[in-house]
C-alpha cells in the first residue's frame, strides 16, 4: 500500500493577452503569484486581497502537449501496467483548455492530448512484457445534466435506456457502473476508433467564451487485466486508469448563456461546488462524513479522491485580465486537492476456474502419495473416494450382523470408512426410533382407536386403553368399561332365574349355565377390570392368547416387510 496526496500541476492556456504583470509564474519554483489591483469604485475602506502566492507539484506554462502527458501521465500509465488505479483530471473555467489537454487537436499529429497518448502507451507497454497476457477493455461515460449517459452504447439505443445506469458501490470502496458498456480492444487502432466514437456523442455547444464547450463531464476508463504466461497464471492483476474532462465553470455574466445552455451552466456549476465540498471534506482531517453522494460525478470519482487510486490533477487557467477572479478560484481549489490523500494497492484478482484446476491437480497428486504410502504400508482396500450406493448398504449390513453379535470387531482402514460408520449408525438409529413409534400408532390403528397422540409414545395410549393394545406391555387390553356400566342380564339368565329346579339340578334337554345373579340393591359394585382378569384367567383365556398370539404375529410380518422395502430400496 502506497499513500500519497493527489498531485497537481497547473497549465497556463497560450494567449497574446497575459497578464504578466497580474500573473506572475516561476516555473523554476513551481509558484505562482498573483497581484490584484484595487478598484477605486469601492471607496476608500477597500479591505480586498491584494496578493496571492500559489505552489504546485507542477507548472506548465506555455508547455507542449507532449511535455504536459510526460509530466503529468507518464507515471500514472506506468503504474496501471503493475496493478495501481489511476486517474487523470482536467479542472478549471470554461474555454481555459481542458478538452484541448485530454483529447488534444486536429491541426497536428503532435496536438494530440492525454488520452490519444495515453492509449499509445498502454499498447507499447504490453507489446514490451510478452511473459505476460494482457486484456485491454474500455468503456466512455458521460454525465449530462445528472444523467448518466453510455457514449459507447449501440446504435439506436434511446436515451431512456441510458438512464438506466447506476453507480454501484462494492465493499472494498470501488465503484463501477451497472449497465455501461465495455468493449474489448485488442489493438491500438480499436482503442482509438472506440475514443473517437465515443467523442462525436458528446455533448457540446457555444457561448461567448467558448465555441466548442463541453456541457458535460465525461469520464474513459481503460481497463487492464494481465497474467503471468510463466509462473502460476492463477493471479490476476486488475487496474483501470480514468480519464476525466470536467465542464467548466462558467459565469451567467461573461456567458451570456440562455435557455438550454443556461439551464446546462446550472447543473455544471452544481456538480463542481458539490466537487468542492467533498474535496473540502477529504481535506479536512477532523472530518468524518464526506458527501460522495450528492451528485452523480463524486459518487462516481470516488475512489478516485481518498480512494485506492493514483490521481493527477491539471488545474487549467486562463492569464487573461478579465479572468483573473476565476483563475483565483481554479487555483485556491487546487491548493486544497493537494491536501487529499489517496491509498493505492496492487490489485489481485485470483481465477476461480483456474484455482479449481489446480486444486484438482493437487488432489490427484496427493491421492498417488496415499495410493503409495498404503502399497508400502501393506494396507490394502483402503478407500479415499467417496462410498457408492453398494458399498453403502455393505457397511449397513456389516453394523446389523456388529450389533446382533455376529461380529466381534469391525476392521477400521481410513477416516473415510469411520465416517461412512457413523453416517450409518445414525441412519439405523434413527430407522429404529421411526420403527418403535410407527409400531405404537399401527396398534392403536388396530384397536380403532383416534388417538391425537399416537406418535408421542405409550402415556396416552395407557390413558385410553384401547381395545387390542398392549397394556403396560404384559397382556392384551380389550378396553375399561364405563364406571357406571352394569352388567347385562340375557333372556336365557332370566329365564334361568325364574325357573322351579332347584339348585343343583338340570334338564335333560338343557346343559347347565353359570347362573348371574343380579347385585341387591345398596350393595357394592364389583371391580371391573378385576373381573377381566379373571375371565382372561378363565374362560377367557383361550381368546386372550390367540389375540396375543395374532398380535405377535402382525409385529413380525410388518419388521419382515420394513427390511424388504429397505433393501429393495437401497
Amino acid at each position: 500500500m502506497t499513500k500519497s496526496s493527489v498531485r497537481v500541476c497547473v497549465r497556463t492556456r497560450p494567449t497574446a493577452q497575459f497578464a504578466h504583470d497580474q500573473l506572475i509564474v516561476k516555473p523554476e519554483s513551481r509558484t505562482i503569484e498573483v497581484n490584484l489591483k484595487k478598484n477605486p469604485a469601492m471607496g476608500v475602506v477597500n479591505n480586498m486581497r491584494e496578493n496571492y502566492t500559489f505552489k504546485f507539484d507542477g507548472l506548465l506554462h506555455n508547455s507542449s502537449q507532449e511535455t504536459v502527458y510526460h509530466e503529468c501521465m507518464d507515471e500514472i500509465v506506468q503504474g496501471v501496467i503493475k496493478g495501481y488505479n489511476g486517474t487523470m483530471l482536467a479542472y478549471g473555467q470554461t474555454g481555459a483548455g481542458k478538452t484541448y489537454t485530454m483529447s488534444g487537436g486536429t491541426e497536428s499529429y503532435k496536438a494530440r492530448g492525454c488520452i490519444p497518448r495515453a492509449i499509445q502507451q498502454v499498447f507499447g507497454e504490453v507489446s514490451a512484457r510478452p511473459d505476460q497476457s494482457f486484456t485491454i477493455r474500455m468503456s466512455y461515460l458521460e454525465i449530462y445534466n445528472e444523467t448518466l449517459f453510455d457514449l459507447l452504447a449501440p446504435a439506436g439505443v434511446i436515451a431512456e435506456e441510458n438512464s438506466e445506469l447506476q453507480v454501484i458501490e462494492d465493499s472494498k470502496g470501488g465503484i463501477t457502473i451497472k449497465g455501461l458498456t465495455v468493449e474489448t480492444a485488442n489493438t491500438e487502432e480499436e482503442a482509438m476508433n472506440l475514443f473517437f466514437e465515443g467523442e462525436t456523442n458528446r455533448a457540446i455547444a457555444e457561448h461567448q467564451l467558448n465555441s466548442s464547450s463541453s456541457r458535460s463531464h465525461c469520464i474513459l476508463t481503460v481497463h487492464v487485466e494481465s497474467r503471468s504466461r510463466v509462473e502460476s497464471a492463477d493471479r490476476v492483476l486488475v487496474s483501470k486508469l480514468n480519464m476525466v474532462d470536467l465542464a467548466g465553470s462558467e459565469r451567467v455574466s461573461k456567458t451570456q448563456s440562455t435557455g438550454a445552455i443556461l439551464r446546462e451552466a446550472m447543473y455544471i456549476n452544481k456538480s463542481l461546488s458539490f466537487l468542492e465540498q467533498c474535496v473540502n471534506a477529504l481535506a479536512d482531517r477532523g472530518r468524518e462524513h464526506v458527501p460522495f453522494r450528492q451528485s452523480k460525478l463524486t459518487h462516481v470519482l470516488k475512489d478516485s479522491l481518498g480512494g485506492n487510486c493514483r490521481t493527477t490533477m491539471i488545474a487549467n487557467i486562463w492569464g487573461e485580465s478579465s479572468q483573473l477572479e476565476e483563475t483565483i478560484s481554479t487555483l485556491n481549489f487546487a491548493t486544497r486537492m493537494m491536501r487529499v490523500k489517496n491509498e493505492a494497492i496492487v490489485n489481485v484478482k485470483m481465477d476461480a476456474n483456474l484455482l479449481v484446476k489446480k486444486y484438482e491437480q493437487e488432489i490427484r497428486e496427493l491421492k498417488q502419495e496415499l495410493a503409495m504410502h498404503d502399497a508400502l504400508s501393506d494396507r490394502k482396500d483402503v478407500q479415499y473416494d467417496p462410498y457408492s450406493e453398494e458399498q453403502k448398504y455393505e457397511i449397513a449390513q456389516t453394523i446389523r450382523a456388529y450389533c446382533r453379535g455376529e461380529m466381534e470387531e469391525i476392521q477400521i482402514q481410513s477416516m473415510r470408512q469411520v465416517r461412512e460408520l457413523l453416517q450409518q449408525f445414525k441412519h439405523l438409529y434413527n430407522s429404529a426410533v421411526f420403527d418403535a413409534n410407527n409400531g405404537r400408532a399401527s396398534a392403536a390403528a388396530v384397536e380403532g382407536q383416534q388417538d391425537e397422540g399416537e406418535e408421542g409414545g405409550g402415556e396416552e395410549a395407557s390413558k385410553t386403553a384401547g381395545i387390542g393394545q398392549l397394556a403396560d406391555r404384559d397382556g392384551f387390553s380389550i378396553g375399561r368399561a364405563p364406571d357406571a356400566a352394569v352388567p347385562e342380564t340375557s333372556v336365557k339368565t332370566a329365564e334361568l332365574q325364574r325357573s322351579p329346579l332347584k339348585q343343583g339340578a338340570t334338564s335333560e334337554n338343557q346343559s347347565p349355565k353359570k347362573v348371574v345373579k343380579k347385585a341387591p340393591p345398596g350393595a357394592a359394585k364389583p371391580d371391573k377390570n378385576q373381573a377381566f382378569e379373571e375371565y382372561k384367567a378363565t374362560v377367557g383365556s383361550k381368546t386372550h392368547a390367540g389375540l396375543r398370539d395374532n398380535l405377535a404375529a402382525l409385529k413380525d410380518k410388518k419388521a419382515n416387510q420394513r427390511e424388504l422395502a429397505l433393501s429393495i430400496n437401497k
